[in-house]
Parts: structure tokens; sequence; C-alpha cells
């Protein structure tokens, strides 16, 4: 199989329905959840900008574990409600930070990073994990942001069996 990651036009908000449709073409037909993960952390890294970190974190039961990434090495177990990840996964509710040195008990993987999204990943009532996007600027991520990488989310969990 052969993909071409296609050059975003538009404002924001068209750039992330391109993205969205690029992310379910890319997991169309394929149920593993690493292989697809892989494939989207690569293609959210490439897409967007001032981005130093895409990846997800996968629920085992107890913790969540590092999955795929793109990125520094990262933190490989993040206890349920610990940090801006640990506090997606517990309240299921995506956490938007524009300054992760203000965001009480942050975990930090990456020294570089400023601001920090996490999408909570959950499937019929169930946290399969998380998605989360770092940057080294602050305030990059906005509600615009979180919109589509939910959608992104959405895609991901969409193509699991």
């Amino acid at each position: 199989m052969s993909f071409t990651v296609s050059q975003l036009t538009g404002d924001r908000s068209e750039q992330y329905r391109q993205l969205v449709a690029q992310a379910e073409a890319l997991v169309a037909g394929e149920t593993d959840r690493i292989a697809n993960a892989a494939n989207l952390a690569a293609l959210v890294f490439h897409a967007l900008t001032e981005v130093n970190w895409v990846g997800f974190y996968f629920y085992d039961g107890q913790e969540l574990v590092v999955g795929p990434f793109q990125g520094k090495p990262a933190c490989v177990r993040i206890a349920i409600g610990k940090g801006v990840c640990g506090t997606a996964a517990e309240t299921r509710e995506t956490q938007l930070v524009p300054d992760v040195h203000a965001f009480p008990g942050h975990i930090a993987c990456d020294a570089d990073t400023r601001s920090e999204i996490v999408v909570p990943l959950v499937r019929e009532d169930i946290l399969v994990g998380v998605f989360d996007l770092d940057s080294p600027q602050p305030n990059r991520f906005d509600d615009i942001d979180r919109k589509g990488l939910e959608s992104i989310a959405q895609a991901f969990l969409n193509s699991l069996d």
C-alpha cells in the first residue's frame, strides 16, 4: 500500500477537515491498533507545525503505557489521574493545556514541551488510552485543534475491531 500525505490548504478548520479525511483513508480496512496508531502518529506529526511529540498511550487495565509515537523518547508508564495524560484518561475529557508548567502534577517527559493537548480514547464506555500532542510553543493548541484532534481520535477508534 502506498499513501501520499497531501498538502493541507485553506484555513485551519479546513486543514483539519482534510487531515481527518487523510486519517480515515489511512486506517480504512485496517483494524490493528498498533499499526493504525503508528501511521496516525506519523501523519499528524508531519502535518502539523510546532509539535515536538505526537503519539498514543494505551490503557493496560492499570495504567497508561506508551504506544506508537513520533518525537523524543517518552515516559513509558503514566498512572491514571497523573499528569495531563492521566487526567485525560481519568476524566475522559480532552485536556487542552496552554502552559504545562501551570498544570498541577505535569509530567515532563520532554523539557522542551510548553503546551499540550490530550484526547481520551474511549470506545463503548471502555478506556482504550489517550492521543497526546506536545508543542515547544506556549498556547499552541486551541479549540480548532481540539475539534480536529478529537475527530482524528474518533477515526482511530472507528478502525478498531
